[in-house]
């Protein structure tokens, strides 16, 4: 996929540029594999801001996608590649020998025609999905479970793409994105392959109305705000932020301060993520 620039007619489109789209080989979705998207705007069921920034944006409707991959060992032929308003990521419509219909994260290099499976004895191509024990080390892989029959959690967005570093006992070492390294276990199902819409983080939005399209709403900045509104505001004129360092609205520390708190998991990261070089 490649990035359209446009000549700018307005200001808002001097620093914008978008998808030419050109992978895609349906426009209409699937009706059947369509359910409504109902919007909270980022509050709770007492109707309590919980989110910030979150409201309006375009109408959507959720494409069901299949993150399981449990229809084993029966074929399925890529009938389109479609676009989803809900992820960074392209869909690739599947159309099963016995009729059934499904979506799937398209990966890298998937086209219309093509035929994909699930199960032990997949061939290691992309979009096959297999048992972690079943794929090569050094392979890389996408929609990787966590646990056995969960469906995919890891590795989903556009680009994105882990590699299976080693095999040890009950369990594989896969190298995540990020660069944390983490433990996964060898029976958990994984698809071959990185996901496509390797452009998504060249796109610049370039006004503020296509980030209201995303139903993302403005963000004020701290020191803008008054005392009781945010822990740096207030003061005559510009102010700095001070010591111990930037907090959060409700006096947290931010900016490089830890909020993972999960032992149960704990042991299964080798390698934590470090920052990324630019």
């Amino acid at each position: 996929m490649a990035v359209k620039k446009y000549k700018p007619t307005t200001p808002g489109q001097r620093g914008m540029t978008g998808y030419t789209f050109e992978e895609i080989t349906k426009a209409s979705p699937e009706r059947s594999l369509l359910k409504p998207l109902r919007k909270s705007g980022g509050r709770n069921l007492y109707g309590r801001v919980t989110v910030r920034h979150r409201g309006g944006g375009n109408r959507r409707r959720i494409r069901i996608v299949d993150f399981k991959r449990d229809k084993h060992d029966i074929p399925a032929r890529v009938a389109a590649i479609e676009y989803d308003p809900n992820r960074t990521a392209r869909l690739a419509l599947l159309n099963y020998v016995d009729g059934e219909k499904r979506y799937i994260v398209a990966p890298l290099d998937l086209k219309v025609g093509d035929t994909v499976m699930a199960g032990a004895g997949a061939e290691i191509r992309p979009g096959n999905s297999l048992p972690i024990s079943n794929i090569p080390v050094g392979t890389l892989v996408h929609n990787i479970e966590l646990k056995v029959g969960r469906g995919g959690q890891l590795v989903r967005a556009a680009g994105g793409a882990a590699q299976l570093l080693a095999k040890e006992g009950d369990f594989a070492q896969v190298r995540m994105p990020s660069g944390e390294v983490r433990l996964v276990r060898q029976e958990c199902f994984a698809t071959i392959g990185q996901v496509g819409n390797l452009d998504h983080g060249n796109i610049k939005l370039g006004k503020a109305g296509r980030k209201r399209h995303l139903g993302v709403r403005p963000t004020v900045r701290g020191s803008a705000m008054s005392p009781r509104d945010h822990p740096h505001g207030g003061g005559e004129g510009r102010q700095p932020i001070g010591i111990p360092g930037p907090k959060s609205p409700w006096g947290k520390p931010t900016l490089g301060y830890k909020t993972r708190r999960n032992k149960k998991t704990d042991q299964y990261i080798l390698r934590r993520r470090g920052k990324k070089r630019r």
